[in-house]
């Protein structure tokens, strides 16, 4: 639960996807144990509740990354420049390009030699931003591509052979677990020529007080967030889930730095989904989501196993998280 893109409706997308969305919801809920794909959090509702999440005391990652791209923008300008050549710099998961907007605004200022491509899974938020980033950063060249990551990718390579700066921002490289990023990073490296550089944000292990309390927070947006999906599934799947009969259960391990999220049946019940029958036993768990945390020397570990080398660190002022570059080899 590290970052959302920008939702905007549109209801033929919605139908569209809706088949997929069925069937790894069934896929996740007949399984043993249970599971949802936390892709799915981020309807409009999803992202509103987000919103409030990101502007509530307990959650600090966004503002820990936010302070990283507006207090060193020169800093990060300067380390994916380089040598001042021209480069594409794309954007995994770009959402409404907020953080990413500091950066662009300081390029264009320095007049550096770039295409930003922003790359996302939805039209509209590719739509959105060819449309609203052109006006608010005058002088940008965009190319928005709407697609699966390394599906872009390969687009992105074929379109020019300039070098490649590949930005995967928010921590979403903590929705998976340890070996699950490594091996993302693996697949990234490959997508990559010798040269090309990746600046990835990744929150680091702390206080496991302080972990916890971002994804438990007293004011219960975490769970409003987790159980909109649950709602989500009976807007759009035609489901009868009774929220009130789940309860949010978050816990953190400071030792492997793995923060979960689960949804916990309160009683034995039953749960009709389209055609389907979902039967839970009382206190029986959905895992719903992880978010995973490292160490500074984990970083530099995940980037020497996927073929890059670690260049410089960005980290706030609490020490709290680090937006990394790495070269590929």
């Amino acid at each position: 639960m590290e970052t959302s893109t920008c939702t905007l409706k549109n209801p033929e997308a919605q139908l569209s996807t809706n088949g997929q969305f069925y069937k790894d919801v069934i896929t996740g809920l007949s399984a043993t144990p249970k599971r949802l794909d936390s892709k799915y959090f981020y309807d409009a509702i999803g992202d509103k509740i987000f919103q409030e999440l990101m502007n509530c005391a307990e959650y600090y990652p966004t503002n820990c990354e936010m302070e990283i791209f507006t207090q060193k923008t020169g800093e990060l300008a300067k380390a994916i420049m380089a040598d001042g050549d021209a480069f594409e710099l794309i954007e995994l998961g770009a959402g409404d390009a907020t953080k990413s907007s500091h950066l662009l605004k300081y390029l264009i200022d320095e007049q550096a030699d770039f295409t930003y491509l922003p790359i996302d899974i939805s039209g509209n938020v590719i739509s959105y931003l060819n449309i609203t980033l052109p006006v608010t950063l005058p002088g940008l060249k965009i190319n928005g591509l709407q697609g699966e990551y390394f599906d872009m990718l390969k687009k992105a390579a074929s379109i020019s052979d300039k070098r490649k700066v590949v930005m995967f921002l928010g921590s979403n490289i903590g929705n998976m677990q340890v070996k699950d990023a490594e091996a993302f990073c693996k697949v990234l490296r490959e997508h990559l020529s010798p040269g090309d550089m990746v600046l990835i944000g990744v929150d680091l292990k702390k206080n496991p007080h302080t972990v916890l309390a971002a994804y438990n927070d007293k004011e219960g947006i975490t769970k409003r967030f987790n159980l909109n999906l649950l709602e989500r599934i009976n807007r759009e799947l035609n489901g009868n889930f009774d929220v009130s009969q789940f309860d949010h259960y978050a816990m953190y391990d400071p030792e492997s730095g793995a923060c979960r999220s689960y949804l916990i049946s309160l009683q034995e019940q039953q749960v009709n989904i389209g055609d389907e029958l979902i039967s839970f036993a009382r206190d029986e768990y959905i895992y719903m989501e992880i978010s995973q945390k490292f160490t500074v020397e984990q970083v530099d570990n995940m980037a020497a196993i996927a073929g890059f080398k670690p260049s410089n660190r960005f980290l706030d002022t609490k020490g709290w998280f680090v937006d990394a570059v790495w070269v590929a080899e």
